[in-house]
């Protein structure tokens, strides 16, 4: 009965924190409600008279809610979200207040901006910074605070967030597709925007022991650990029975992400032991953005109310599966029409691959922008490791997509496994042909999946604004491209046919359906010309190049100042991040590994000396090598230790932040994988019960 009762809930649950298009036809006037959607449409400023019944119903429904203070939530460069919190109340005599909310307050805040990475934008004195409301993303409450969607940019002008160009890029990408699509002959009030459905992977361990881990709490991975005798080999994590601990938190997790509107519909256990997966269903980019940021921050808090800490890093153990979250992006029309899914006729068809063209080129030309949206120190552990893809970005369309963009590059006609014939080239249009029907490819970076692409690279931590952000821009850029050369045309339909097989003979080199994990396809792809960007360090400075200069500012989505403040904030980040988990391992070993160490030693001693003195003749092998083992060990951790130290103050004395990151990634970062490896010698041979923190087995089996 309590079962069927909390499925009826749901509907009525779903949205019921989110001041959404259903609540704003109930609470605003008529009048105020058109002008609003109007202003969401067209991309104009609202009228301060608007602004005021919208804010003052806004505030009424939130009181109602339970809400006393309001925030304006934005995202800034720090990968996260920020908020500053406002009461609703304002005094209305010496001892009473009222509850107010103006339209003013709802439409701009102004946050001090001088704590927030802005890549040289600003000096640290300049404060000012403001945040102005997104009207395209609903409002909602959290903990008591109605949360306002906003950008946020400098007192300049430039754009301080993740939000910003993400905006820009949707409005690009509408602009060029509408242009194609004009000449399809599609008319009247269309839009076209991007849609996401980003898979969340993560990790749950016992709150108890991650605090007793000061690498986890400070760094979000261990630094330490060896692998447990039983990690993922006998692959019965996937997929299988979800724990009754864990399975209570994906309920109220559930439940809490459809309060605030967010499709939350798979949920099941990931590969390695105590990771698992939720995804939702997809919605437009922007939306699909602040869903993602809101999914991590509560995936934490009820995390901690189940006795768990939830792991968003990219690869919180070594020698396991890491965590990715996988972006699979379309294009649709306001009418419902997806892009990339093949018609039933042929106008329709040649419509599709026309834009199946568009991001084949756009994933070949910008393979390093693509690279560069999923760097990050973390990311740059799980990359190419037989668990996710690897740094060589390539495109899977499966076999039979495939051979029909073969043989429209080559001339040909296509035949169908059946010897049917399918596709002739040289028509003047050309005809349907079937949705592929191979397998998938779960190795492939960025893949085809029958109506939409699926970017695999992404870390489980990313904003996925930075990826999406360079999707948008880049099929913008070729449709373009597109529609330059075929609003000239003098036969549309000859015109169109060329350009299909022109790009794909040209840009089929990055396309690849095979085995990505193999060491044979990182030669295939240097033969091909690909670029093999294996570190954050290598990838970075591609966004600053002036190839992807021009793309960007050509289309308004970035200025050049705002390129270089996100190439420093980027490196400085990595540099940052390698240099918290150094000291964190000096710290980790001088303090906790070598006295438990030593305590132990001191124990095998006095065993094997009391040994002796009750019969000389009794063996002490045993104790004698482990000694031996765990003094070298230690010596060696210490002497690792120092060097590292050593290296860190190098790193420091340098102020340029590209230099800095390179030295890191050098010296710095090789070293810490040999401390490591001391540390872990050292922890094979010493007692479990000396051992100053839990081991991969207790953290990996916590659930």
């Amino acid at each position: 009965m309590d079962r069927c009762n909390n499925a009826n809930r749901v509907p009525e649950l779903f949205g019921s924190m989110v001041f959404n298009d259903k609540v704003m036809r109930e609470r605003l006037p008529k009048e105020t409600y058109r002008v609003l959607q109007r202003t969401i449409e067209q991309g104009k400023r609202l009228d301060p008279a608007v602004a005021n019944i919208v804010a003052n119903a806004m505030k009424d429904w939130a009181t109602e809610k339970g809400a006393t203070h309001f925030t304006h939530w934005f995202q800034p460069m720090t990968g996260i979200t920020a908020e500053k919190h406002d009461s609703f109340i304002s005094p209305e005599s010496n001892s009473s207040v009222i509850m107010e909310f103006s339209g003013k307050e709802l439409v701009k805040g102004e946050p001090d901006a001088s704590s927030f990475p802005s890549g040289g934008l600003r000096a640290t004195f300049e404060a000012r910074g403001y945040t102005a409301w997104d009207p395209s993303a609903y409002a909602f409450i959290k903990d008591n605070t109605l949360c306002i969607p906003t950008v946020f940019y400098s007192y300049g002008g430039e754009a301080l967030d993740k939000k910003t160009p993400l905006l820009r890029s949707m409005e690009v990408i509408n602009k060029q597709a509408l242009r194609i699509l004009k000449l399809f002959g599609h008319e009247g009030d269309i839009r076209v925007n991007t849609t996401v459905g980003p898979e969340q992977e993560y990790f749950l361990v016992d709150k108890k022991l991650y605090d007793q881990r000061e690498d986890l709490v400070l760094c979000g991975r261990t630094l330490f650990g060896t692998k447990p005798p039983k990690g993922q080999e006998l692959e019965d994590h996937y997929f299988g029975v979800i724990k009754p601990r864990v399975s209570a938190y994906m309920k109220e997790l559930d439940e809490e992400l459809w309060k605030l509107g967010i499709f939350a519909k798979t949920k099941h256990n990931e590969v390695a032991p105590s990771q698992h997966e939720l995804a939702p269903i997809f919605t437009d980019t922007n939306r699909a953005t602040d869903h993602n940021q809101l999914t991590m921050e509560v995936m934490k808090k009820v995390a901690l109310r189940h006795g768990f800490a939830c792991l968003l890093h990219e690869k919180p153990f070594e020698g396991v599966n890491g965590s990715g979250k996988h972006n699979n992006w379309s294009i649709s029309t306001n009418t419902g029409i997806n892009l990339l899914e093949p018609g039933d006729s042929p106008q329709e068809n040649a419509q599709f691959l026309l834009f199946l063209t568009a991001v084949v080129k756009a994933v070949d030309e910008y393979q390093d922008l693509l690279r560069v949206s999923v760097a990050s120190a973390g990311n740059d552990h799980r990359l190419g490791a037989n668990e996710a893809p690897p740094a060589i970005v390539s495109m899977f369309l499966g076999d039979e997509l495939t051979d029909i963009l073969d043989a429209i590059a080559n001339g040909e006609v296509y035949r169908n496994k059946k010897g049917d014939e399918v596709l002739k080239v040289g028509v003047h249009i050309l005809p349907r042909f079937p949705k592929d029907t191979t397998d998938r490819n779960r190795t492939s970076p960025f893949a085809f999946t029958g109506n939409k692409f699926e970017f695999r690279m992404l870390g489980s931590g990313l904003s996925i604004a930075g990826p999406n952000i360079v999707l948008n821009t880049i099929v913008a850029e070729e449709l373009c491209q597109f529609a330059d050369v075929l609003e000239q045309a003098d036969d549309f339909e000859a015109a169109l046919q060329e350009l299909i097989r022109k790009t794909i003979k040209e840009h089929r080199r990055i396309i690849f359906n095979g085995n990505n994990y193999s060491d044979e396809w990182v030669k295939e792809a240097e033969k091909r010309g690909l670029l093999n960007l294996k570190t954050t360090v290598d990838a970075l400075p591609s966004f600053i190049s002036q190839k992807n200069i021009d793309l960007f500012t050509k289309h308004k989505i970035f200025t050049v100042t705002e390129l270089h403040s996100r190439y420093e904030i980027l490196m400085d980040a990595y540099s940052k991040r390698l240099n918290i988990e150094a000291l964190t391992m000096v710290d980790m070993v001088r303090k906790q590994i070598l006295p438990a160490v030593g305590r132990y030693e001191q124990s095998l001693v006095e065993t094997a000396l009391g040994k002796r003195q009750l019969n000389s003749g009794l063996p002490c092998a045993r104790e004698t090598k482990t000694v031996e083992v765990l003094s070298g060990a230690a010596d060696a951790m210490e002497l690792d230790a120092s060097e590292l130290e050593k290296l860190l103050e190098n790193a420091h004395e340098i102020s340029d932040v590209t230099e800095q990151a390179k030295l890191l990634k050098e010296k710095v970062l090789p070293q810490m994988e040999k401390l490591r490896a001391d540390a872990d010698l050292a922890e094979r041979f010493t007692a479990e019960e000396y051992w100053p923190f839990p081991s991969y087995t207790k953290l990996l089996y916590s659930e």
